[in-house]
């Protein structure tokens, strides 16, 4: 009987795979790292046959390691990153790089060679901008889209397939070129609430008037929930499945994770306001805040609102930090008393920097030393890819102890930087009490402590802590019959969490809060003189 769900999660930089039960259960997974490539500044590629073979890898692991065989699988589901996969029109690599290596076939999601694209795009003011925040992110697919034909002229003339990476996989996986209205609704500035999705005009505005060819796009998606067919026989084999699994659409990752986390609150509480007021907060590499509404509630520096990226007659809208795990890592890489951020870094930074609040009896450890996160960009919600990042207050300490207070003091400007984010969705009519955390975050109590003070949310952690898995494990459930609907696979799936109150002693990061403004306010007073 085929009661068992493989999920697939392709990060920046690895390929995991989990083995699920019916009920949510994560019986066993497995890991791969993936290549990466920079043959320039914020140039980022990947080869779309390592990440494969890397899947591969990883679902293999997982299945000997859960001791299932490929008859009692139901569906397969893919999440990735909204990276851009390039093949000709025999369906062989094609070359998104300036080294010219056809393997180097993936703009990866946070390459940022196409801000001057990104800009024309927001500049136009068109329509589609609407259901954008009211801009275009270097990380989209339009800009990349327009930096390959501009710079890789050759590359284009022999394109045959333009993918997001999560349709790739689905791609591989079946043979079927069918998309996912979660992914080009999200990346692509389809829009699934019109008819046709596809803008010509706006195309034409791009000068991508030859997308869909070039592309192999359709004029139609499949929601998630849907099959986009079962394994063929090939990719049955590379994956040490069979042709009786089916295949879910592929979706994003932080929104698979959203899912993973809400879609419990969802079946729970529809019709009613608990969806409305609950948001997710997917904490890695970058962070992302996703929620789902039933009206479209559009704003600026939002990405979306997108219609039923996820969840049907819902609409989903997006904001959040370009770096944030990131920037930690880089925090204890720049330290003269830091190094390569290993785990076990982290968690000496971490256990020092409780005993020195600890000591501090509830005084400030670093009160002079104030940051900004935008070490690579601000992706909400200023939407500028331009805006830097800025410590304040350095001092000659090479310590150890003095990288324990900049470390400390990064995680508050993180938490700052959500709550920056959550107060402009106020602004547009966004609402949230509760803040489901899920993601690595989860496991930096600093940062699970910060967002619960500094935002006032009450913050949920999931029992399962691989929420990105789980959402695409109730995804495939779906899609292999298993549950009837999303909402039936997120109530039966869903184990629930933990919960953190914010503390009542919030005066400190209201002031601080109070200097990130200041500090926003002085860095564009900065850039605007001559």
């Amino acid at each position: 009987m085929r009661d068992f769900l493989v999920a697939v999660d392709i990060g920046t930089a690895s390929a995991r795979a989990g083995v699920f039960g019916r009920d949510g259960t994560l019986i066993a997974k497995s890991k791969h790292p993936i290549l990466m490539f920079r043959p320039r500044d914020k140039h980022a590629e990947h080869s779309s046959e390592d990440i494969w073979s890397a899947t591969c890898i990883s679902v293999k692991a997982a299945l000997a390691e859960a001791g299932i065989s490929a008859s009692q699988v139901a569906a397969i589901g893919f999440d990735a990153t909204c990276s851009l996969v390039a093949r000709d029109r025999d369906g062989e690599p094609l070359s998104v790089s300036v080294s010219g290596n056809a393997h180097q076939d993936t703009i990866v999601w946070h390459d940022h060679r196409a801000i001057s694209q990104a800009e024309t795009l927001s500049r136009s003011g068109h329509a589609v901008l609407d259901f954008a925040g009211g801009s275009i992110s270097p990380e989209m697919e339009m800009p990349k889209l327009m930096w390959l034909k501009q710079n890789l002229p050759d590359s284009w003339s022999r394109a045959g397939y333009f993918f997001d990476l999560a349709d790739f996989l689905t791609w591989k996986a079946t043979g079927s070129a069918s998309r996912s209205r979660c992914t080009l609704t999200a990346k692509w500035n389809y829009l699934a609430h019109e008819t046709p999705g596809w803008s010509a005009d706006y195309l034409a505005l791009a000068g991508l008037d030859d997308l869909i060819e070039k592309g192999g796009l359709p004029d139609d998606t499949i929601g998630v929930g849907g099959s986009i067919g079962p394994l063929s026989e090939k990719a049955a084999a590379e994956l040490g499945l069979d042709t009786g699994v089916q295949v879910a659409p592929g979706m994003i990752d932080a929104y698979a994770g959203a899912y993973g986390v809400l879609g419990g609150v969802g079946a729970k509480s529809l019709p009613g306001s608990s969806l409305e007021t609950s948001v997710a907060l997917i904490g890695g590499t970058s962070s992302c805040i996703v929620a789902f509404t039933r009206e479209p509630k559009p704003g600026r520096s939002l990405w979306g609102p997108y219609y039923e990226a996820v969840l049907p007659d819902h609409w989903l809208v997006e904001g959040g930090q370009s770096a944030a795990g990131a920037l930690l890592d880089h925090i204890v890489m720049m330290h003269a008393a830091g190094g390569e951020p290993t785990t076990e870094l982290h968690e000496r930074i971490i256990a020092r920097v409780g005993e020195m609040r600890a000591a501090a009896g509830g005084e400030e450890i670093a009160p002079d030393l104030h940051i900004l996160p935008d070490f690579h960009g601000n992706r909400s919600p200023l939407a500028d890819p331009h805006a830097t990042g800025v410590i304040s207050g350095l001092t000659l300490d090479t310590s150890f102890d003095g990288l324990c207070r900049r470390y400390w003091r990064t995680c508050v400007s993180i938490a700052l930087g959500i709550r920056h984010i959550l107060d402009a969705m106020a602004d547009f009519g966004y609402r949230f009490e509760t803040l489901h955390v899920t993601g690595g975050h989860v496991n930096n109590p600093l940062l699970v402590e910060l967002y619960a003070d500094v935002t006032g949310c009450r913050v949920v952690i999931p029992n399962n802590r691989d929420a990105v898995l789980l959402g695409t494990a109730m995804a495939a459930a779906v899609a292999g019959g298993l549950h009837g609907s999303l909402l039936d696979a997120g109530h039966a799936m869903n184990s629930g969490g933990s919960e953190r109150l914010p503390s009542t002693g919030r005066d400190l990061y209201e002031r601080d809060y109070r200097r990130f403004l200041a500090m926003i306010r002085h860095r564009e007073e900065l850039r605007s003189l001559d």
